[in-house]
């Protein structure tokens, strides 16, 4: 069992962040232990999951685990009450998003989305959800467009507005038993992610501009400016927030 030297706002605290490898997940993580947690991460390639965990430090184990596969989950799971015993934040961050024009999404295109940013939220929530006690916090990672739409990314759109959907159900449900559950959704910021998406650099660039020139604070986000939301979230400083949709954006969806 991993032992935390850390003290913080997340002191004594055990939390499971998936697709915590790169960008947003890995800078919560830092944060996370930084704050006090110890924490698991997972992502779907053994060799990264295993160099991120090294880089965050003896705080920090790495689970490979596709968030599709609910064998996996299980697995993800049971290292999870081996290592802590009990979870006190899940944050279900793994995501992807492939933008194409409708006539260009096929089935498996369909399906790779909705499985990771739909299926991996609703089932990490519920594989990890026996470890989780009064007291504990569920974080939901969506996204700030998710009240909004654009040509060429239904998919990702309708599947961040249905993670923000499952914090309203799943905190009725949960709330009973003490658990919160939030949605938390970051605006433009710069991570790997953006070269998954398959958008020309050109177009990024050119909508990254837009969302920029529009949001009053005039800049884009950082992954720490995320990070420190999740601390929150996570902490017990939010004890009376529960489906909610914290939107980090610089304020580009609420002017």
């Amino acid at each position: 069992m991993v032992e935390s030297k850390s003290v913080g706002r997340l002191a004594g605290k055990t939390a499971v962040i998936t697709g915590g490898t790169t960008g947003i997940g890995l800078e919560m993580a830092r944060h996370y232990i930084a704050q006090g947690a110890r924490v698991i991460i997972t992502g779907q390639n053994a060799e990264r999951v295993a160099k991120a965990a090294a880089d965050l430090g003896s705080e920090a184990i790495g689970v490979r685990a596709d968030v599709r596969s609910t064998a996996d989950l299980d697995a993800l799971a049971a290292k999870a009450k081996e290592a802590f015993g009990t979870v006190d934040i899940v944050v279900a961050n793994a995501g992807m998003g492939i933008f194409a024009p409708i006539e260009q999404i096929d089935e498996s295109l369909y399906d790779t989305q909705l499985d990771i940013n739909l299926k991996g939220v609703f089932f990490t929530v519920q594989k990890l959800l026996p470890l989780l006690k009064s007291g504990s916090s569920i974080i939901l990672t969506a996204s700030a467009v998710n009240e909004k739409g654009v040509a060429t990314g239904s998919i990702y759109f309708a599947s961040k507005a249905a993670v923000r959907s499952f914090a309203r159900s799943l905190a009725a449900e949960l709330g009973p038993r003490g658990i919160r559950v939030n949605a938390l959704s970051p605006g433009i910021v710069r991570t790997p992610f953006q070269d998954k998406v398959d958008v020309p650099k050109e177009a990024m660039d050119g909508f990254v501009d837009m969302v920029v020139a529009a949001a009053p604070l005039g800049r884009e986000g950082r992954t720490d400016d995320i990070a420190h939301a999740a601390v929150y979230l996570g902490s017990d400083e939010s004890s009376y927030v529960t489906a909610t949709d914290l939107v980090v954006d610089g304020g580009y969806m609420n002017v």
